[in-house]
């Protein structure tokens, strides 16, 4: 048996079991008239147990007082899409969502616009995740009565991505911060606007995706030989002249040395681009 120890809104109560053991409860109305020492109604279609770290669990605790118990509710509905999807996310999601929602809401009524110039390369490397936070935003905004732009479902999508437990351990903002350089720089290089391309320019950043977890993974690509990355200088040039500048740029701003055989791989993926 559950009882409720503290009716934080109408949406969320903080509740224990028998063996002492606390957790929040959310639900639609689930702490609407209700009081401490009561038993929590059970109603397992539309109820959610979270278990959360204490420091999470007051942070919560404190959030709620502060803004109106929807954006848990949105929050709630934002993470059963994504788990009926197949993410399995941290129960932090709870806090750091709620947070965000809120926080987008009122900053858009403030004027202040939204800009992610990442939202590209989140839409191409997390789809799914992008997918999830488009629905997200049309479901804020039809509550809240705000039009907030598209460009808010890649801000959605990276907390997804950071609260998948399938992602433990991956920084994702840097992966793509890498790949949204190295796009910068080829597209500087060859002049071909990556943007433009939905098919190409996804392929591209997929390998550069790929590049990127080789890099902070330390597992770059190596050859006992320079076979490819000579051939491909006779072959194709320009795309290894616009690869060259990524090794300058990596080497500049993250101090590593590209390995030839990764500088091979990437003017590879140019020349295609360039050509296509």
């Amino acid at each position: 048996m559950q009882t409720i120890r503290k009716v934080l809104n109408s949406s969320v109560v903080l509740a224990a079991d028998e063996h002492g053991t606390e957790f929040v409860v959310l639900g639609k109305g689930i702490g609407y008239g209700r009081k401490p020492g009561e038993e929590v109604v059970q109603d397992g279609a539309n109820q959610v147990f979270v278990s959360l770290p204490k420091g999470d669990q007051r942070n919560l605790e404190d959030l709620l007082t502060q803004i109106p118990g929807e954006y848990i509710e949105l929050t709630r509905a934002i993470v059963a899409r994504a788990e009926a999807g197949g993410l399995d996310l941290d129960p932090h999601i709870y806090l750091a969502l709620t947070d965000h929602l809120h926080f987008a809401v009122e900053r858009h009524r403030k004027g202040l616009a939204t800009v992610n110039r990442l939202a590209w390369e989140v839409r191409t490397i997390y789809p799914k995740q992008y997918e999830i936070g488009l629905t997200a935003v049309s479901m804020l905004n039809t509550r809240t009565g705000v039009e907030l732009p598209e460009q808010e479902a890649a801000n959605i999508a990276f907390h997804l991505v950071n609260a998948d437990t399938g992602n433990a351990g991956v920084d994702s903002m840097r992966i793509v911060q890498l790949v949204s350089q190295v796009a910068t720089v080829v597209t500087h290089s060859t002049g071909r606007q990556l943007h433009n391309n939905e098919l190409h320019g996804a392929r591209f950043v997929a390998h550069l995706q790929y590049f990127a977890r080789r890099f902070f993974d330390g597992k770059l690509a190596t050859s006992a030989d320079d076979f490819l990355f000579n051939s491909l200088s006779e072959r194709y040039p320009a795309a290894v002249s616009a690869a060259e500048r990524v090794r300058a740029f990596v080497r500049q701003e993250y101090e590593q040395e590209l390995p030839n055989e990764e500088i091979a791989f990437l003017a590879l993926h140019i020349a295609r681009v360039s050509t296509d």
